[in-house]
């Protein structure tokens, strides 16, 4: 077995899951503390570019597609007709560039506090960020609960908060004050959709909390969708979708059959597959 020495390998370590996921690094691209976080870039041997964020990895090349078109895909087809789409979060802007794969989507707003994350993106990770241009796009550099707070009354279709882990400056996005005041501003007929956390991991506690305090602020259907991501805790992550007015447990199928957008994990028969959860997680949130 390699040693893993750390100029060798990047190593994150779960100590309160006793595991750790390592990557064999071939050289350190970016090093920077901005405002906020602690902000590096590798690249490996085999996942192509790495972000690490606070010592935690945020994505590769290799793998970023299965989380990005998980936060949007599903979000985007169960809404019935999705015009007006904000991001809180998402610096790296692979969620944006999935949200405008779809031709119905009028305007999306992205609100991420740390511009270095979409500068370190535009550097390094190009594919990520080739629809920043697309005219139905705004990006800020912002405080995104204050960007909500300041937002009108019911006028979202989907909000989708693309975070890190709930800890620190993205703790709040998890919070039952926080959640309601998504719900204000969305339509009616909107859809939240939130990452939350490893279904191996987290499913008794941030997941089934988390789906509790949507229910608390006042959406009325919840689902939490799981999938593969090879690089976060477990391998396994999930997002967790609420509908104002609306269920989140059905979707556009015929649309999510019919579209010719170029996408590598999402299909209709992936939505409707992470919809059944199996039974440990059912019995978690029951």
């Amino acid at each position: 077995m390699s040693d893993l020495n750390q100029d060798q390998w990047f190593t994150e370590v779960f100590d309160s899951h006793g595991s750790a996921f390592a990557l064999r690094i071939s050289e350190k691209l970016l090093d920077v503390q901005s405002d906020y976080q602690h902000l590096e870039v590798y690249a490996t041997e085999t996942y192509g570019n790495l972000m690490v964020l606070d010592g935690c990895v945020m994505l590769t090349d290799r793998d970023n597609f299965l989380y990005h078109e998980m936060i949007a895909h599903p979000a985007l087809f169960t809404h019935e007709d999705p015009k007006r789409v904000v991001i809180i979060g998402g610096g790296d802007c692979g969620t944006l560039k999935e949200v405008l794969r779809h031709e119905g989507v009028e305007k999306v707003t992205q609100i991420d506090i740390d511009e270095e994350v979409t500068k370190a993106a535009e550097r390094f990770f190009p594919s990520l960020v080739e629809s920043n241009n697309d005219p139905r796009a705004e990006l800020l550099f912002a405080d995104g609960v204050k960007w909500v707070d300041d937002a009108e009354d019911e006028s979202i279709d989907v909000l989708i908060i693309d975070s890190t882990d709930p800890v620190g400056p993205a703790e709040g996005l998890f919070k039952t004050d926080f959640l309601k005041r998504c719900h204000r501003i969305l339509k009616p007929g909107g859809v939240l959709v939130q990452q939350s956390e490893s279904p191996l991991y987290h499913s008794g506690s941030i997941i089934r909390e988390l789906r509790s305090d949507m229910q608390a602020a006042g959406f009325e259907s919840v689902a939490t969708l799981p999938f593969p991501q090879p690089v976060y805790p477990s391998g396994w992550w999930s997002v967790t979708l609420a509908g104002k007015g609306a269920s989140v447990e059905r979707f556009r199928e015929e649309a999510a059959t019919g579209h010719e957008m170029p996408l590598q994990y999402y299909t209709v028969e992936a939505h409707r597959g992470a919809l059944a959860l199996p039974p440990f997680m059912r019995a978690a949130f029951a």
